[in-house]
């Protein structure tokens, strides 16, 4: 049992210092062709888009992945997702949990 906590912690940390390595001004940048659908603060003007602002970043960055892969499946977010890399990614998703 002390192993298993062991490694929730290492996991823990391990994706703290990930989002913490994420440039969230350069999230800022690439979320600006987001804003038409998840508003310019991350809160939608259209309620069949999700608010943003304030999300976990490893949310966020999960859901992105998704979008990318196919694993989840949206025309528009498919369309944007095309050519964002992971970097660009964990950039944004880190911009959008900055947003309180």
């Amino acid at each position: 049992m002390k192993l298993v906590k062991l490694m929730a912690l290492s996991i823990v940390m391990a994706c703290s210092a990930c989002a913490n390595a994420a440039d969230i001004e350069k999230g800022k940048k690439k979320a600006e062709v987001c804003a038409g659908c998840h508003g310019p603060d991350g809160i939608s003007f259209i309620p069949l888009y999700p608010n943003l602002k304030g999300q976990k970043a490893a949310y966020t960055l999960k859901q992105l992945k998704d979008f990318k892969s196919g694993v989840r499946k949206e025309a528009n977010m498919a369309l944007q997702m095309k050519n964002l890399t992971e970097e660009d990614m964990a950039n944004i998703a880190a911009y959008y949990e900055s947003l309180k």
